[in-house]
């Protein structure tokens, strides 16, 4: 999309403001997505994003533009815009840059973008049809399958000049079953950094079957009591607690302007001792995994938390500069429009001490939450507020009765001292994160959990 001679040309321009250092982020994305309503196909969607963002540092002052005009004269413009906002005009030695090529970790079999309509169609009707034929109160099937081709050039005035190709595929399916006048939903939504070949691995008719199982546990629910009580968190999805209610508070973003409830706590313990979080950007084909981020810096093995003891943050360069740490590996953008920020990957708690028998049979009266939903979270003060997908009762160590509108209300601080239990069924599920470089796939994962004690909203 763009070369290395006109890369160099445009950081010189951008430098001349006097900045001391400058970066050119490229991309062309494709999204597919085909979604259905009622076995009907509802509409299909093809769309390109291309464009470029150049950025200026002086010290921990940036200055971001973009442009989706990629001529030599529409980059050029930019750079010089981003030059005057910088400050002065300065003389510049010539940029040299220098091709590098980085391993790629989850190569794409079958680019979903680039295969006929009609095979996406097939492989989402049929997980639509399972949903549909899961029960008879399943009275509505919505669905969609995405599939994403993305394509970036970094260059630098650190003489770095590469680039990445990421493949990702997600099906997600939403069921409503009603009864009575009463209308509850479910929903199942996987993905992977894969081709089309993730459907070697996991069955659109499971998932069409998870999300209508789940509508239909919920609608013979009664709602949940309220009050403070012993909750155990299942894995995969339960992990978005740890993602929203703690993991934003570690990121560079927020602790290196002491936005943070983290800040100032690296080798403090901040959680119960069984308690070891990470954040993991390399692992082979995970929704949330990158070959590098999009500040060019290889992704990587961070872990955050380790027995309890807060070991890392993550970081991007604005927050190495600000908080004098390494880069992690953390900078990621939605796309070319948005300046890049730290941003998690694959977080999840890892694997405990404890066995999943044994933590329900510690429970002599709790919830048991299967499924968590969405939520809200202030990374400044860590007090979050997330709805419950799906619950049950806990009685003398039994999974009894299940609930609805059940909710999780706490602090993130509370919460990882509170987990005091850490099973051995550790999963991801996928999801996308939205913050103040826009919305990015991240995965969240955690073993069940048990807290000990938390205030659950419901009736």
């Amino acid at each position: 999309m763009i070369s290395k001679v006109l890369a160099e040309e445009v950081l010189a321009v951008s430098m001349a403001g006097g900045a001391d250092f400058a970066e050119i982020y490229a991309e062309v994305t494709r999204n597919n997505n085909v979604n259905m309503v009622d076995g009907k196909i509802d509409r299909v969607t093809d769309n390109v994003v291309s464009g470029v963002g150049i950025r200026a540092f002086l010290g921990t002052k940036t200055v971001f533009a973009s442009t989706s005009d990629t001529t030599r004269e529409g980059l050029l413009k930019c750079a010089r815009s981003v030059a005057a906002a910088m400050g002065e005009a300065s003389g510049v030695e010539r940029i040299v840059l220098h091709e590098r090529l980085f391993p790629n970790i989850h190569p794409a079999r079958v680019i979903p973008t680039s295969t006929d309509a009609k095979l996406r169609a097939d492989l989402l009707r049929a997980g639509c049809f399972a949903a549909k034929e899961y029960d008879p109160a399943i009275s509505q099937v919505s669905g969609v399958i995405a599939g994403v081709d993305h394509t970036i050039w970094i260059a630098n005035t650190e003489g770095l000049f590469t680039s990445d190709r990421h493949v990702r595929t997600r099906m997600a399916i939403s069921s409503v079953a009603s009864e009575g006048g009463v209308n509850q939903s479910g929903f199942d939504g996987p993905g992977a950094g894969m081709g089309l070949e993730f459907f070697d691995l996991v069955r659109p008719e499971d998932i069409g079957r998870e999300a209508s199982r789940s509508a239909m546990v919920n609608l013979k629910a009664d709602y949940c009591p309220a009050g403070t009580m012993t909750v155990a968190i299942e894995n995969g999805f339960g992990g978005v607690i740890f993602h929203e209610a703690c993991g934003h508070s570690l990121e560079a973003t927020s602790v290196g302007i002491g936005a943070s409830q983290m800040t100032g706590k690296l080798g403090q313990q901040i959680a119960n001792p069984k308690v070891t979080a990470i954040d993991d950007g390399t692992i082979p084909g995970a929704w949330g995994s990158v070959n590098i981020d999009d500040e060019g810096t290889p992704t990587q093995r961070n872990v955050l938390i380790e027995n309890g003891i807060l070991k890392s943050y993550m970081i991007d360069r604005l927050g190495s500069r600000r908080m004098g740490l390494p880069m992690t590996g953390s900078g990621r953008r939605q796309n070319y429009s948005f300046e890049a920020t730290s941003r998690m990957t694959n977080t999840f708690i890892a694997n405990g001490p404890d066995k999943n028998e044994d933590i329900l049979a510690s429970m002599e009266y709790g919830l048991y939450c299967r499924k968590m939903g969405g939520g809200s979270v202030n990374p400044l003060t860590g007090a979050f507020n997330f709805s419950v997908a799906e619950g049950y009762i806990v009685r003398n160590g039994k999974i009894c009765e299940p609930v609805r509108g059940a909710s999780l209300v706490g602090t993130g601080s509370d919460i990882l001292q509170n987990i005091d239990m850490v099973g051995q069924n550790l999963d991801r599920a996928q999801g996308m994160c939205g913050s103040a470089s826009g919305s990015v796939p991240t995965d969240v994962g955690q073993p069940l959990i048990r807290v000990s004690s938390i205030t659950v909203g419901g009736r």
